[in-house]
């Protein structure tokens, strides 16, 4: 088994790269050569235990990540499997694996649904999610202009200042959520909010928004308007989505097309269903985060590290 670290998940891992393999994912997904499993989660007063799986049979590739959640800290885990033997490949630390893969999927939602000729970006969140969110839009789009709203000034000042030397864009910071959206032609709101923080009614026509941050049922970042205004909203998972997708959990008890208004992004990455019509309609991708995200970045995080000859060895199962 291969023992790697965060240090070797950030070497290893690029955003083209990981966009590379989780759109291949979604078209994994459409062929019926996926398998994938809804989060679940035991909650305690004081901290939470967070596993889902998922295999890519093709590839011979099963794994699973667990997580746990304290007040004072996230752990994360992935552990990938070879399923045809059955051994323990690698156990990889997971948090920039999952903020990549995060990252990676909005960049796979944008280059479908997002206008062709998209350029002005508007962020809500300035948290890790939010660097890897960024940087895969810049990589799909040619991205211009980009907006950050955080509620702590100090944050979303550093955060321009960061990404605008990191990514070679004009960030700037909004002293509002509002001021962020308005002039977007692309959205994304990357925060723990129990309460709407984008309005529909700030959406330009022809934008496209990305929700990527609440992932339970009581949080939700986007208000019904937003919801009542898209064209077409696309979901990861529908199954995940209907347990803690609390945007749209609680935002389709209050409309007429509810659930039926909904399509997983595979359909749209496969062709079968379009990611818009027109350069007026408004998109949205609700984002869950799903297992076989996981499972895809990690199966090419082993290969190059046994290529590069990375990561601890670590010998399981002796006889």
């Amino acid at each position: 088994m291969l023992l790697l670290s965060e240090t070797d998940v950030q070497q290893l891992l690029p955003m083209e790269k990981a966009i590379e393999r989780v759109e291949a994912s979604f078209l994994a997904q459409h062929r019926g050569e996926a398998i994938n499993r809804s989060r679940e989660r035991i909650l305690l007063h004081h901290s939470s235990l967070h596993y889902m799986a998922a295999a890519l049979p093709a590839e011979n590739l099963l794994g699973v990540k667990i997580y746990t959640v304290t007040r004072s800290a996230w752990r994360f885990v992935v552990l990938l499997f070879d399923s045809e033997g059955g051994d323990l490949l690698a156990m990889i630390e997971a948090d920039h694996l999952g903020r990549i893969r995060t990252g990676a999927a909005t960049g796979v939602a944008t280059k479908y649904m997002a206008r062709a000729d998209a350029s002005q970006v508007g962020l809500i969140g300035a948290g890790r999610q939010a660097r890897t969110q960024l940087e895969a839009v810049v990589q799909v789009r040619k991205v211009e202009g980009v907006r950050v709203f955080s509620r702590d000034p100090e944050r979303r000042l550093a955060f321009s200042h960061q990404m605008r030397e990191r990514l070679g864009v004009t960030v700037r910071p909004a002293e509002t959520a509002e001021q962020a959206s308005r002039p977007a032609d692309i959205v994304i709101t990357a925060t723990t909010s129990t309460q709407p923080l984008l309005l529909g009614d700030w959406l330009r026509p022809g934008a496209h928004v990305n929700a990527i941050g609440a992932n339970m049922a009581n949080r939700r970042e986007v208000d019904d308007r937003t919801l009542d205004r898209a064209a077409v909203i696309a979901v990861d998972s529908l199954a995940q989505s209907k347990q803690e997708a609390g945007d749209l959990i609680q935002g389709f008890a209050h409309l007429a097309h509810g659930w039926d208004g909904a399509v997983e992004l595979q359909e749209i990455v496969a062709g079968n269903r379009t990611g818009r019509s027109s350069d007026q309609e408004i998109t949205l991708f609700k984002s869950t985060g799903i297992a076989l995200w996981d499972v895809a970045v990690a199966g090419f995080i082993y290969q190059e590290a046994r290529r590069q000859g990375r990561g601890e060895e670590v010998a399981m199962w002796q006889r």
